[in-house]
């Protein structure tokens, strides 16, 4: 029987393939999956993400200007900067420094 991939799924298939040491945005993500506009759904897909397997690395998403917007959904407030930084991701003030250069485009159906 085959299963209908949800949007949760979709999301969680571009976060796998970001690259470590890079991030992307909500709204980048939920643009390649061609519903821009729904940046805010991509987050509440990112918060139901714990326990999933192959883990998801949702640290490296954050909003349109570097912020960690959703590091409260990491059990501690400095753990998504913590694995940020194990990635060699400089943070300051809750935002990625270097964002622009740091940036993953998604090309997802692409």
């Amino acid at each position: 029987m085959l299963t209908k991939e949800t949007f949760y799924d979709r999301v969680y298939k571009i976060v796998r393939e970001i690259p470590e040491g890079r991030v992307t945005s909500y709204g980048a993500i939920a643009k390649a999956l061609g519903t821009a506009g729904s940046a805010r759904m991509v987050g509440y897909a990112l918060r139901a993400s714990q326990g999933v397997y192959p883990p998801i690395p949702a640290h490296r998403v954050v909003n349109r200007v570097g912020m960690l917007s959703g590091k409260a959904a990491f059990g501690s407030l400095d753990m998504m900067q913590q694995l940020l930084e194990n990635e060699s991701i400089v943070v300051e003030n809750d935002r990625v420094v270097d964002f622009k250069n740091l940036f993953w485009e998604p090309n997802y159906g692409e």
